[in-house]
This record gives structure tokens, sequence and C-alpha cells, in this order.
């Protein structure tokens, strides 16, 4: 059977705002058909939806370097000696693998790589099994000091790693647990094969469809108890902010989702819904406080697809011009749709099962399938078109 998709495609205002900063603190930037375009990072987007996910669903995971370091401070808070619950947090980063986990011994064996893991209990699971392995982890550390003392360094192995004395097989399974997001976005930890999860959804860099430059904002901070002679001004400087209307496209492969979720395709179809409304209605929070850019999509579209997904993108490799009194919103709306139909043409409808779009515009889009009056009834519509009984390949 050929994979199934639903592609989403997004053009939103942004106001002055700094969504991503990047290396030197100012917004990220790409020179996309020749122009600057204010652009927001994939990895960006996808974080903030996996948050929004997981609050809707109560079930956090956490992406993390700290896992064995939070395990030993569980230890050491039910009474462990430090060295021993420093040792344990060494043996669970050992037993995740077949080689282990290489760590940083000096932070109570931080991970060097980045773990990603179903985070509700997990600390306190691997804490107890620790628990129930103590004699084994006690004299593990007694042949561990011993080898130290040891001025020939030959007697208990003291140049060979510790062996796992944790059992494998259960600190695995608390490292491969799935939550609703893993089974979304997917994960891949090195040496585990059972955790890795292949991920259902593709997320491209959102960018302007015009041209965006960096705009500096110069501000200052006031003295509220001023010494007599002082100006009032205590802190000065400029910070960098874009605007503009922005594309945004994503895909989820419903054939690798439902794959992920064990072949739920009731589950399947909630998560979905539960990820479409988050893609429609999240904002990045880099300097919310200051910017407050809480505006929402005045252009949503889907295409259901079998086989291949389609981004719109190169509607705006040539930047849009402003409409005659100004603004990008309607000369988006109107060059998304032109490209949607210039592909319909080129590559056919055969594979397309669904498309529509929901939009703040008075017109009529002509290729983006049917307009619906909400995101609401976007989303169902969307739901019930990737629902349709699998084609044979």
């Amino acid at each position: 059977m050929p994979d199934r998709f639903i592609d989403l495609h997004i053009t939103e205002h942004r106001p002055p705002s700094c969504l991503n900063r990047g290396e030197y603190n100012e917004p990220k930037t790409f020179t996309i058909g020749n122009a600057p375009r204010a652009t927001v990072s994939s990895q960006n987007q996808r974080r903030n939806w996996r948050k929004e996910l997981e609050g809707e669903l109560d079930e956090p995971t956490a992406r993390t370097r700290l896992l064995p370091p939070r395990v030993a401070q569980a230890l050491r808070e039910a009474d462990w000696p430090a060295d021993l619950a420093h040792f344990a947090a060494g043996q669970v980063a050992r037993s995740a693998t077949g080689k282990g986990l290489e760590t940083n011994p000096k932070e109570d064996h931080r991970t060097q790589a980045m773990l990603l893991v179903a985070a509700s209990s997990i600390v306190d699971d691997l804490a107890a099994i620790c628990s129930r392995n103590r004699p084994a982890l006690e004299k593990g550390l007694a042949e561990l000091l011993a080898a130290k003392d040891d001025p020939t360094g030959k007697k208990h192995g003291a140049k060979k790693p510790p062996p796992p004395l944790l059992p494998v097989k259960e600190v695995a399974e608390c490292l491969t647990r799935r939550t609703a997001t893993i089974g979304l976005f997917g994960r891949m930890l090195a040496g585990l094969n059972d955790a890795d999860v292949t991920s259902a959804v593709q997320t491209a860099p959102a960018f302007t469809t015009h041209s965006s430059d960096l705009q500096p904002d110069f501000f200052t901070a006031c003295e509220d108890w001023p010494a007599p002679g002082d100006r009032g001004s205590a802190h000065l400087d400029t910070t960098f902010l874009t605007t503009g209307v922005f594309y945004r496209f994503t895909t989820v492969n419903l054939t690798d989702l439902t794959r992920n979720l064990n072949d739920d395709h009731h589950e399947a179809q909630r998560l979905l819904g539960l990820f479409i409304r988050a893609f429609i209605l999240t904002v990045p929070q880099a300097k919310k406080t200051s910017t407050a850019p809480h505006t929402v999509p005045d252009l949503v579209a889907y295409a259901v697809r079998e086989r291949r997904p389609v981004s719109y993108a190169g509607a705006f490799e040539q930047p849009v011009k402003a409409a005659a009194h100004g603004g990008y919103l309607l000369p988006s709306y109107q060059t998304l749709d032109a490209h949607a139909g210039i592909l319909n043409r080129l590559i056919g409808t055969t594979h397309l099962l669904g498309h529509g779009y929901a939009t703040a515009q008075p017109s009529d889009a002509a290729h983006l399938g049917t307009r619906h009056d909400s995101f609401d009834t976007l989303i169902d519509a969307a739901l019930t078109h990737t629902a349709q009984p699998q084609a044979a390949a």
C-alpha cells in the first residue's frame, strides 16, 4: 500500500517580533530568491508543537542529558551514600545499551548525547531498579575502589570498563517507552535500536513570502530612583526584530504515524486532530513578553495525498510584492492559490484524495479545494479525508 500524507500550509502575518533567535541573538534570516527573508527553524516549530501537545495530553517527555544525574539525586534524597548514588548513575548509563552510553563522570554521569524519554515516572522507575539491585551496586563500587588502590593496576580488572550491574532489559524498557508525541516526532538513540521511532512529521523552516530585513529597535530602561542630576536612563541597547507574512509547511506521514501507534487507527486520528490544531495556533515563545506576536493564520490549507507530499514553497521563490495600498496578506494568498493550480496541472490529481482551506480573505481560492468557514470545520474535513480506505498499490 502507498504511504498516505496530509500536507498543511499556512500564511500568517507576524507583527514586529523575534520568533527564533540565531547565533548572535538576532532573528534568523535566510536569503531565498535573492532576497532576505525572516525565518523560523523547523526545530523551533517542532519543539513548540511538542510542548503544546504534551500539555494538552498531560504526557510529558524530556529531551535531556541529565537523566543519570536526576537518578543520582533521587538516590541521595533516599539516603544513599553520595559515592554509591554516583556509581549507580553511571550504571544506569552503562546498562542502557550493549556498550553503554558515553557519560561525563565528573557531572554525575551526564550523558554525552541527548536522550528523548517519557518523563512522567522514568526517574523513579530507574531509582527503583537501582534499589532492587543495591547489593550488586555496592559490590561493584567496592571492587572499583579496590582497583583504584592497586598500584599495579592489574587486579580487579582496573583498566576495563565496569560491567553492567543493572538488568539491561529493565533499563532499556524505561528508555524505550513511547508517548504520543514520540509517535509523532520520532526518536533516535544510538546503540538502542528498540528506542528508534521514525518521525511521522516532516517540517520545513518557515519564511516570509517577501523580503524582510532586520529592523533595529533602540530602547532604554529608566532608573526609578535617579540620583540628583541623573538623566534617568540606566540602560540603553538595540535589539533587532522582523515582521512579515510567513509561509509555514509541514506534512504528516499517516502511514508511519499509525504504525508508530501500533496500528491504532482511532488513536492516530485523534492525535492528528490535536496536532493540526497545534500547528495552526501555536506561537513561538521567543521575546513574547516584549512583542506579543499572538496573531492567527490568514490562510490554512490542507491536502491529503498518497505516495508523496507536495510543498507550495516554490510559490514564494520570487518575493511577492505588496498590494497597491500596502500589505502582503492578499498577494500571498493569491500567489499560493495560483501555485497550487500550477502543481495540480503538472502532477495531476490522481493521488489527491481531498483538499480544503479556511481563510480570512473575502474571495474564494480556485485551486485549494473546498472552502471552510472555520478552523474547526477544516480540521473535521481533513480527518474525514485521511480516514478514507487505503487504495491498492
